[in-house]
C-alpha cells in the first residue's frame, strides 16, 4: 500500500489536473456560444445559396451553363476535403470524422486525394499514408470567409483544370450541444438527389423548382461569379459549423473529465484515511509496546 505522503502527492495532483479541465471548460463554453452565434447568423445565406446552386443544377441543359455543373463521362479521381480541429482535448471529435472518413473512402472504387482543414486531421490522415495535397491549419478562431476563401478556390481549381471529377466535403455538422453527427456531402459536381428535395447542413426542405431562372445582363457572366463564390461559401459554413462542434465536445469532455477528477479526489482521499489512521495505530501499538517492555524490565 503506498504512503500517506505519496497519496497526498496523488490528490495533489489530481486536484491540480481538476482545475485545468474546469477552465478548458469554461473557455470552450465561451467560446462555443460566439462559434454557434457564427453558424445561426451564416446558416439560412448558406442554405439559401445551396438551394439557388441545386435549383441552378436542375435548369435545361445543365452541362453548358457552367464547367462546375458539367458532370465527368469518366471519373478517375477524387477529392475529399476533411475537416477537423488544431487541437486535441475534443473527446473523440477528430478520431470520429477521420473514421468516418475512412468508412467512406479506404474502399472508393478509385483513387481519393485529401484537403485536410485542421492539424489533428492531418497528421491523422498522414498516419494512414493517405494522399494529401493540401493542408490547411491553425485557422483563427472566429474566421471569416476571407480566412478560407483560399480553400474553395483550390477545390474549384482543382476540378476546373481536370486534376479531379468529383468533390467531397466531409465536416461534423452541429445539431445541438449533445449531438454532432460527421456528414459527407457532394460539392462538385452537384447531384440531385430526389425530386425537389434539397439537403441544407441536416436540414431538408422541399425545392419544387418549375421555371428556369432568367439572368440579367448575362447569365454566363452571372453564374460565373456565383458558382465558385456559393461553393466557396459551402466550405466556409462547414468549417463553422465543425468548429461549433469541436468547442461542443471539447466542453462535454471537459466537463465530463473534472467529474471523473472530482470523483478520483474522493476515492483518494478514503484510501489515505485509511493509511493514515493505520500509521496512527502502528505508532500507537510501538508505544504500548515499548512502553510494556519497559515496565517489565
Amino acid at each position: 500500500m503506498a504512503s500517506a505522503r505519496e497519496m497526498r502527492l496523488r490528490i495533489k495532483s489530481v486536484k491540480n489536473i481538476s482545475q485545468v479541465t474546469r477552465a478548458l471548460e469554461t473557455v470552450s463554453a465561451s467560446k462555443v456560444r460566439k462559434a454557434i452565434n457564427a453558424v445561426m447568423a451564416t446558416r439560412s445565406y448558406a442554405t439559401k445559396a445551396w438551394q439557388v446552386l441545386r435549383h441552378v443544377a436542375e435548369q435545361p441543359g445543365r452541362d453548358s451553363l457552367h464547367p462546375l455543373l458539367t458532370r465527368r463521362a469518366t471519373v478517375n479521381n477524387t477529392l475529399a476535403v476533411v475537416i477537423t480541429g488544431d487541437r486535441g482535448l475534443a473527446g473523440a471529435y477528430n478520431s470520429n470524422v477521420i473514421r468516418f472518413t475512412a468508412q467512406k473512402f479506404d474502399r472508393y472504387h478509385i483513387p481519393v486525394k485529401y484537403i485536410a482543414v485542421g492539424r489533428k486531421g492531418r497528421d491523422l490522415l498522414f498516419r494512414r499514408r493517405k494522399d494529401v495535397i493540401a493542408d490547411f491549419s491553425n485557422l483563427p478562431a472566429a474566421p471569416n470567409f476571407d480566412d478560407v476563401s483560399a480553400i474553395g478556390r483550390l477545390v474549384v481549381d482543382e476540378y476546373n483544370k481536370g486534376g479531379v471529377d468529383e468533390v467531397f466535403l466531409v465536416y461534423t455538422d452541429f445539431v445541438n450541444m449533445g449531438r454532432q453527427v460527421a456528414t459527407v456531402k457532394r460539392l462538385l459536381p452537384l447531384e440531385l438527389e430526389g425530386e425537389g428535395l434539397v439537403e441544407d447542413f441536416g436540414h431538408k426542405t422541399n425545392n419544387s423548382t418549375s421555371a428556369a431562372y432568367e439572368y440579367e445582363p448575362d447569365g454566363r457572366e452571372l453564374l460565373d461569379t456565383i458558382i465558385p463564390r456559393f461553393t466557396a461559401l459551402q466550405v466556409y459554413q462547414a468549417i463553422l459549423e465543425s468548429q461549433a462542434s469541436e468547442h461542443a465536445a471539447r466542453m462535454i469532455a471537459m466537463r465530463n473529465a473534472t467529474d471523473n477528477a472530482k470523483e478520483l479526489v474522493g476515492a483518494l482521499q478514503l484510501v489515505y484515511n485509511k493509511v493514515r489512521q493505520q500509521t496512527i495505530t502502528n505508532d500507537i501499538l510501538d508505544i504500548v509496546g515499548g512502553a510494556e517492555a519497559l515496565a517489565a524490565s
